[in-house]
């Protein structure tokens, strides 16, 4: 696994609008009581009113559960099958290799994996489009490339992701039943108490560190450096990955397994300034795991796991 998944995992798409609204609240920050960035010599970043910050977490929060809600969100995520090397048989009959649901047609086709490589063949009969265009059959690029090729079968949708070399299927449908009944995510009430303005201390150079996932395995990732700040007398430093405009961290605290997911939860923080870079809990959202057993997500370091409760964001989803 490399650093490649992060950037396929979260994809632009997926987080840009409520990154777009953190970044802004960027320019302002009001920090914990205890945070050393709000003592520090250096001038504090404005501070946004109550209710621009309210405002602000209530648009982010908006665009979260419209992108869940979208066919191509993780609520139509229905499967996930590591192929083999050579033919693999897909449908929802028994017989094939690859066991798609019910509504999908019995025999579907082949993925034939050679060399690492990912080749498709319709079964005759049955309609597959890429872009749009029928297709009888082409290889498929995986997410490794940052550029995968999703082909759609009726009401389902599929493509190749690369995960450590081990290559295989995700498998959306956009009449998933998680998506249908979907009726949104609890969370705290926003607290301005948890937009904390922290200390930014840069790494120079950047340090790599291990990011474990679900599936056993640790990729390291390069870290640019870590938020710094207080909670209840209680230092805390996170480590952030990913570029200074989009900074994605992986945590873990003391509510994990009560009140929110039992791994963690992930946050986008704001753009370093001056030293300084928000850490806004208010939007702490859950990873996709949260929502089907078929995602392969990241998981806190050692480092990001806190042993403070951080009572803000969203709560856990659904049974687990």
């Amino acid at each position: 696994m490399h650093s490649s998944f992060f950037l396929s995992f979260h994809g632009l798409g997926f987080w840009l609008a409520g990154l777009l609204l953190i970044v802004v609240l960027g320019c302002g920050g009001q920090g914990h009581q205890d945070s050393p960035a709000a003592a520090g010599s250096e001038p504090s970043m404005p501070v946004p009113t109550a209710e621009e910050h309210l405002a602000a977490v209530e648009a982010w929060h908006a665009g979260r559960i419209e992108r869940l809600r979208s066919e191509s969100g993780w609520l139509t995520l229905v499967g996930l099958f590591w192929l083999e090397e050579g033919e693999n048989t897909f449908g929802s009959g028994e017989e094939n290799d690859l066991v798609f649901p019910p509504t999908a047609p019995k025999t579907g086709g082949s993925l034939f994996l050679v060399g690492g490589k990912v080749q498709l063949e319709a079964a005759p009969g049955v309609e597959i489009t890429f872009e749009g265009e029928p297709v009888s059959q082409m290889e498929m690029a995986s997410d490794a490339t940052g550029n995968h090729s999703r082909v759609e079968m009726g009401s389902f949708n599929f493509y190749i992701i690369d995960r450590g070399g081990r290559l295989g299927v995700r498998l959306k449908d956009k009449l998933a039943p998680a998506l249908q009944t979907f009726e949104g995510i609890d969370r705290f009430p926003v607290d301005p108490r948890w937009r904390i303005e922290a200390r930014w201390e840069a790494y120079d150079p950047p340090k790599m560190i291990g990011i474990p996932d679900v599936l056993g395995e640790v990729s390291q990732v390069e870290c640019l450096g870590a938020a710094v700040f207080e909670v209840d007398g209680q230092a805390i430093r996170l480590e952030p990955t990913g570029e200074l405009s989009e900074l994605f961290l992986v945590f873990g605290d003391k509510t994990n397994g009560k009140a929110t997911y039992g791994a963690g939860r992930f946050l986008v923080l704001g753009e370093p300034a001056g030293g300084k870079v928000i850490v806004d809990f208010n939007q702490a959202y859950n990873p996709p795991c949260v929502f089907t057993p078929y995602a392969t997500c990241p998981l806190p370091p050692k480092q990001n796991k806190l042993a403070v409760a951080i009572p803000a964001g969203e709560k856990d989803w659904g049974h687990h």
